[in-house]
């Protein structure tokens, strides 16, 4: 018993030690993102800085605002896509398609969370670009279809297959008891899913969408292919932006020579860590509000 005692108290230190260091991790990747952008704060306090539009590397101006907003911008509007029909299709698959459908349907959307994220922005290239140029036009506006829509449709594509299957093991993880009398006491099969059922996987479903937007948040490479890339705040769905994630993929190494150009960079990656964790501790909050 002594030694099963001792193996318990080694096993829950060593557990814990890994978790400080987890945390600890994420601590030391900010502190070693602001020592790396320490000189272009010296040059320009960090608030105007991010809400500057004025990004001009040459003449020493970093200002991050188009690249917050893209961020931003696109991340919410493939949210704003994705989440009705994910939730819709993970509720179809958990209550109403029958098992051969279901056995049919969930491989292909495994199979679309394994797909390389350069594949989604080749199809983007191909199909969702040429696409948004003609809508664009449909609505008397011009655009190369490189654009903050094609950015997000092709994020809302990629985030989808996470949701539903989440949402779908968190939805058939709901008791059968409950449908049951729900169903026994009179009501419809959707009241039943309605009331009953999404009632009682609400967290689950909240934390499966948080898990869609945290993924995201720092997508960078089939994004990068089809947003437009260019550095001002999107006025509408068929102008172009620029992520922060695409800032760093396509500027890292380059232009290195420039002054303050490599701290910059590093200030990004570290208002792209700050987002990154907003949205985290917002998802937190949300799913907080919800069990309780």
């Amino acid at each position: 018993m002594e030694w099963r005692t001792r193996k318990d108290v080694l096993i829950r230190r060593l557990t814990a030690v890994l978790a400080v260091l987890c945390a600890a991790l994420v601590v030391g990747m900010a502190v070693g993102l602001y020592l790396k952008a320490r000189p272009v704060l010296a040059a320009a306090p960090l608030l105007p800085t991010i809400f500057s539009s004025d990004w001009s590397p040459q003449r020493g101006r970093f200002g991050l605002l188009p690249f917050l907003a893209g961020t931003v911008y696109v991340t919410l509007l493939a949210m704003v896509m994705a989440v009705p029909v994910s939730l819709f299709t993970a509720i179809y698959l958990s209550e109403y398609a029958p098992r051969r459908v279901r056995a049919a349907v969930l491989p292909l959307v495994d199979l679309l969370s394994g797909i390389p994220s350069v594949i989604y922005g080749v199809c983007g290239v191909l199909v969702v670009v040429p696409a948004v140029g003609r809508l664009a036009r449909c609505f008397g506006s011009f655009s190369s279809g490189y654009s903050l829509l094609a950015g997000a449709v092709v994020l809302a594509v990629m985030v989808c297959p996470f949701i539903i299957n989440v949402a779908r093991e968190v939805l058939v993880s709901v008791p059968a008891g409950l449908r049951e009398a729900s169903l026994a006491l009179g009501a419809s099969p959707w009241q039943t899913t309605r009331r009953v059922v999404l009632r009682a996987a609400r967290p689950g479903v909240i934390a499966a969408v948080m898990l869609g937007l945290s993924r995201a948040v720092g997508e960078t490479i089939a994004v990068l292919m089809v947003v437009g890339n260019v550095p001002a705040v999107p006025r509408s769905l068929f102008d172009p932006a620029y992520p922060l994630p695409a800032l760093l993929a396509n500027n890292y190494g380059e232009m290195m020579s420039v002054p303050l150009y490599d701290s910059a960079l590093m200030l990004s990656g570290l208002v792209l860590l700050a987002v990154v964790l907003v949205f985290n501790l917002a998802a937190r909050a949300v799913l907080a509000l919800a069990r309780g």
